[in-house]
């Protein structure tokens, strides 16, 4: 059942925050948000430097100031935000766009746009300001998921991911000092590993006895945009931002032709996307599990979120079950629903094989986050310890991705192919080479190896390719395992310094 907001006090208050019309230089007090008992990475929390953008260009000083108003003071609303938008900062964001995206609906690349370039982005900057600028529908496209399924993408055109962009920056500056600790999913500085790390400190470190892992169901379709601008006005006033905001949401997708009204979901691969979704689940689920563990839990509770997948530790199971049943109530506030089938309740941690053995069961269960299963395991020395390893489904739709990029490469040159299989191979170690999964690497690497022989030996002049001779081939373009990145605790102490005065 669809959920409409209303603009009750009730509601206001649940959200956690009451909306207040202050001007942009009101002062107040700042709070500091210690995610999980820890302080925020210290990178993240200040620009006083003012780093440069991915042009190589440093961030305005008015951008710098808006991130300071939003530091000193988490209640203000910003009504003027539109004229930080130039034509210089419109070709910042620009040069940040990848040179071979794919086009939208208007089919121009980047470097078609990059021709009349200073023409094109003085014509846009004057469109977006007078309020004639106009969103276009994103293309739609699907891409294979590991389970078989199709995962529906929206293209955006290109003028539309130069402004999308723009407001993406402009609104971080706000946003980032509004985020909490244990939201890492699409932020400055912060990446699926450092989420990774903050979970594995977490349960090691906590008495962590359950874990939820959660998953929404059809999040990014779901999102209801009259919640999503009642939201973002919580901090934006800017009637001409919300209303660019409010286009995107609506300007439809477009099907093999055919254009259809969205009126529902924000779409994935438009680059707004992200910053909606965790402005969206800022409100809808950290400030709320903030609140809840706090003055509800019995005992320790540890949460890391990475855009909409959740994993949530508990010491003891009543609170975990009561969580798990109060979240769906709280998500469906929102027109969200969590996906019951895929939604776990785990024991897991230093005392589950143990508390396991002694119930006559079998060994600790397993739960995947980011690409990775989490195991209970020992250190040499007999202490717990969380180990990762590559989900197999993970693995499985990479070989298979290979496979058929072998068959169409099959006539190609050995060399021209191995330099190809060394960047797919670095690529897939580069994410994968954490500390404990060098097994499943050696098996990615054993299983790539046989693929690439088969389709050789399906040359007329390969077929007598015996495997002494393949070996030397696989040693010179197949790179071997090794381990790329540090222990957890290692990037995670650094990252989250215990000496900063609110640690």
């Amino acid at each position: 059942m669809r959920h409409t907001p209303s603009t009750n006090v009730a509601e206001e208050s649940d959200l956690g925050i009451v909306p207040m019309n202050q001007p942009n230089k009101v002062e107040g007090q700042a709070t500091a948000e210690a995610g999980e008992g820890r302080p925020r990475a210290k990178e993240n929390s200040s620009l006083s430097n003012m780093p440069p953008t991915q042009s190589g260009s440093s961030m305005s000083q008015g951008l710098w100031r808006v991130r300071e108003a939003a530091k000193r003071n988490k209640k203000i609303r910003f009504n003027a935000l539109l004229h930080h938008v130039t034509t210089s900062f419109l070709r910042d964001c620009f040069q940040t766009l990848k040179r071979q995206a794919a086009p939208g609906v208007d089919g121009v690349t980047w470097q078609e746009y990059e021709q009349d370039l200073e023409n094109r982005l003085t014509g846009l900057q004057s469109r977006i300001h007078r309020g004639t600028y106009r969103a276009q529908p994103s293309r739609r496209v699907y891409i294979p998921k590991a389970d078989g399924r199709k995962r529906p993408l929206g293209i955006a055109s290109l003028e539309d991911k130069i402004v999308q962009q723009a407001v993406v920056i402009l609104l971080e500056q706000i946003y980032e000092e509004e985020f909490l600790g244990f939201s890492y999913g699409f932020r400055p500085g912060r990446g699926p590993h450092a989420a990774l790390d903050a979970l594995t400190v977490s349960i090691e470190r906590m008495p962590v006895k359950w874990i939820v892992d959660a998953d929404i169901r059809g999040f990014f379709d779901n999102v209801d945009h009259e919640w999503v601008m009642k939201l973002v006005q919580h901090r934006v006033a800017d009637r001409r931002i919300l209303r660019l905001i409010h286009k995107w949401l609506k300007a439809g997708v477009s099907e093999n032709g055919q254009w259809s009204e969205t009126k529902m979901g924000t779409p994935q691969g438009a680059v707004v996307s992200p910053l909606i979704a965790n402005i969206y689940l800022h409100y809808v689920y950290d400030l709320w599990v903030h609140a809840w563990r706090r003055k509800v839990a019995r005992g320790a509770v540890v949460t890391v979120r990475y855009a909409d997948d959740l994993v949530v530790g508990f010491q003891y199971r009543e609170d975990a079950e009561r969580f798990q049943k109060e979240l769906q109530e709280r998500l469906a506030k929102f027109g969200l629903q969590l996906n019951t089938e895929k939604t776990r309740l785990v024991e897991f941690g230093r005392w589950a094989e143990r508390d396991r053995k002694r119930r006559g069961e079998g060994k600790p269960e397993t739960f995947n986050f980011l690409g990775f299963t989490h195991c209970c395991g020992k250190h040499r020395k007999g202490y717990f310890a969380l180990w990762r390893k590559t989900t197999r489904k993970r693995m499985a739709a990479k070989l298979k991705h290979i496979k058929q990029q072998l068959r169409q490469r099959r006539h190609e040159p050995i060399p021209l192919v191995g330099k190809w299989l060394q960047q797919v191979v670095t690529g897939y170690y580069n994410y994968h080479a954490v500390p404990g999964n060098l097994d499943s690497l050696a098996l990615f690497r054993a299983r790539l190896s046989r693929l690439w022989r088969c389709t050789l030996r399906q040359r007329g002049d390969q077929r007598k390719l015996d495997w002494k001779r393949f070996a030397r081939v696989c040693l010179r373009y197949l790179p071997p395992p090794r381990t790329l990145h540090p222990y957890p605790y290692q990037r995670f102490n650094v990252t989250h310094p215990r000496w900063e005065p609110y640690a």
